[in-house]
């Protein structure tokens, strides 16, 4: 079922709709790919909703790669305890199991965050779009694709560069793998490789090589197109991230085209920062951005 705030059930017949399609995909999804031993609990795949009724801004919250919606869930109470209504979709191929992934490219997750944005324009006026890893670049695409459509940006820690050596080899791996399934070779492709993840109750265990492909795919195009952003934007990065360099987070701040525009380093050794004790702090600056550009309480 999907989750909602107890307090302010979900109205319109045009929202319910939304909303509950949604879900239900989920539902198909989950038990067509379910996977045992690698699936996790529906309640982490499951997209939420968290509505205030008076809220005229919403804000639709993206997931990052091989994760699911409960992977921004702490970030998405903070901002409902702020009086926005939240939407946190589910991206393509993901609460479910690596096999699915492998069969989605970026426009499948662009699609996921379309249909999100469609929710909260139902009841809300304005909306802000965010995103954390592969969700960030989302948020980004997002915004560059529809100008018009969003208030502000928050980029947390998007993969503009990745860290590791072997991900200069995932075109090529990609590129064997297609080769080796068009020979008939199957035993010989390497479609998944291991993820070490930071929140292991949540994301995949391994990751679909072409789903990796896909997320350097994307985000070359929004490297090429991040000066047409104008609307005001929020750049966190980590500064020992050990999967995106740390240089990903102050070239997409210097390349934005936004007047209004912050960037803030997150001094911590992992990825993972919207969760656990140090998504505090970056709460905090997205507590700070929003006040600093009158995002809360908007003034038309």
């Amino acid at each position: 079922m999907m989750n909602t705030s107890t307090d302010s059930p979900i109205t319109g017949n045009a929202l319910a709709m939304l909303v509950a399609t949604e879900s239900e995909l989920f539902i198909k999804e989950y038990e067509q790919y379910y996977c045992e031993g690698e699936s996790k609990p529906p309640d982490i795949g499951m997209p939420f909703f968290l509505h205030t009724p008076e809220a005229e801004t919403g804000v639709l919250l993206i997931h990052g790669l091989l994760a699911a919606p409960e992977e921004v869930r702490p970030w998405a109470d903070f901002l409902h305890r702020m009086g926005f209504t939240v939407y946190a979709p589910r991206l393509a191929g993901h609460g479910t199991s690596s096999r699915n992934l492998s069969m989605c490219n970026y426009h499948n997750w662009l699609n996921s965050v379309d249909r999100g944005h469609a929710i909260l324009k139902t009841c809300c006026k304005r909306i802000i779009i965010a995103g954390f890893s592969t969700g960030a670049g989302l948020a980004l695409q997002s915004v560059i694709l529809k100008p018009h459509d969003f208030e502000a940006v928050i980029s947390v820690s998007a993969p503009l560069h990745f860290k590791r050596f072997s991900s200069k080899f995932a075109e090529t791996l990609n590129s064997f793998n297609r080769l080796c399934k068009s020979l008939g070779l199957h035993n010989l492709a390497v479609e998944f490789m291991k993820n070490d993840a930071d929140n292991p109750h949540i994301n995949y265990l391994l990751c679909p090589v072409s789903a990796f492909v896909q997320v350097k795919k994307m985000m070359k195009n929004v490297r090429k197109s991040l000066a047409d952003i104008k609307i005001p934007a929020l750049v966190i990065q980590a500064n020992n991230d050990p999967k995106v360099a740390p240089q990903s987070g102050p070239e997409i701040f210097k390349r934005l085209g936004a007047d209004q525009k912050s960037f803030a380093w997150i001094d911590y050794p992992m990825h993972g920062i919207v969760r656990g004790e140090i998504a505090a702090d970056v709460f905090k600056k997205v507590d700070s951005f929003l006040l600093t550009y009158n995002l809360i309480n908007y003034q038309p």
